[in-house]
């Protein structure tokens, strides 16, 4: 006799403030979980990137270099580099440990919207404005673009890049997916500014947002609608998406000042996480765990399933089992 599977337990979901970030650095316009999900970047419209302890909230490191607002910023798999974006059209490369500059990479003709690192952080790929999407190498002498993708026919809003392929939202409406090894691209039209493109965990799917409020979910080889998702505002903001770690479900930044949270599967709403009274500008969900951080004004939040217990809780459990 076979006893029936237990059930699968119901997907937690980030919904306890773990701490407050005030990063002092003006406006907070981007913040992103590094590789591991252990720290933390934010970017300012001071012109500078910072880098914080996630766990203790704490301050490690400034970095200074831009000329104007820092867009967008990603960590190496290693943590030993960082590369930024900005407003000033360039693309910087850090030194994590020193702070110093390592490259500044100039060529676009407008400000720079997102960056990201190739999976083994030898090449840096960047769009913008200018609706080119640049390729640069870390490691060459040159710092001229190994490559210039100028498809897109306004502003290049977001890219995601996984493995030989390349994910890039636009003003235009169009979603492009460039397999990088085979020399393809493939097009999918939204009818929509998009804001924000991402690829689930497995690969199979790629999550676009879009100025109409709506998210959508598409399979990636075929180009079909798999789940709308409204309930959201996001009319005239550059504002995330992302998807849960598990891919469980399916997350946005609203201009209401909620993050709203959806069941991938069913599409319903699960969770309106309400973070304060302004637009809520940014989010990133952590590579493994269930941690959101999100970005309003001039503070960043980090959220977690359950209140953390502190040292003194823990303390007191100790005293209690001693007893």
């Amino acid at each position: 006799m076979s006893f029936p599977q237990p059930k699968p337990e119901v997907p937690q979901l980030p919904q306890h403030l773990l701490r407050t970030i005030d990063c002092q650095q003006g406006a907070v316009r981007a913040v992103r979980f590094n590789a591991d999900g252990n720290y933390l970047l934010s970017c300012g419209s001071d012109k500078s990137l910072k880098l914080w302890s996630v766990s203790r909230g704490t301050l490690l490191k400034t970095y200074s270099g831009h000329g104007y607002e820092v867009l967008d910023a990603d960590g190496s798999y290693d943590n030993s580099q960082l590369c930024s974006c900005s407003s000033d059209k360039t693309v910087i490369l850090w030194d994590v440990a020193t702070g110093q500059v390592t490259r500044k990479l100039r060529g676009h003709a407008g400000k720079v919207n997102c960056v990201q690192f190739n999976e083994e952080a030898t090449v840096i790929l960047s769009g913008s404005i200018d609706g080119t999407v640049r390729c640069w190498d870390t490691r060459s002498r040159k710092f001229d673009p190994i490559q210039i993708l100028d498809e897109a026919q306004d502003g290049v809003s977001s890219l995601k890049v996984s493995e030989h392929e390349l994910l890039t939202g636009s003003v235009d409406g169009r979603v492009r997916r460039y397999d990088l090894r085979m020399g393809q691209l493939h097009v999918d039209f939204i009818n929509s500014p998009i804001t924000c493109v991402c690829f689930s965990a497995d690969a199979q799917c790629t999550l676009t947002s879009s100025l109409d409020s709506t998210v959508r979910l598409l399979d990636k080889s075929t180009g079909e609608m798999l789940g709308e998702y409204k309930g959201h505002k996001m009319k005239g903001y550059k504002l995330d998406c992302c998807l849960s770690s598990k891919d469980t479900h399916v997350l946005s930044c609203s201009e209401d000042g909620h993050v709203y949270c959806w069941d991938l599967v069913e599409g319903s709403l699960t969770l309106k996480l309400p973070v304060g009274k302004a637009v809520v500008q940014s989010l990133s969900f952590h590579p493994s765990e269930t941690r959101l951080l999100t970005a309003m004004e001039g503070r960043v939040q980090v959220w977690g399933v359950e209140p953390e217990e502190t040292e003194e809780d823990v303390v007191v459990v100790q005293q209690e089992k001693a007893e």
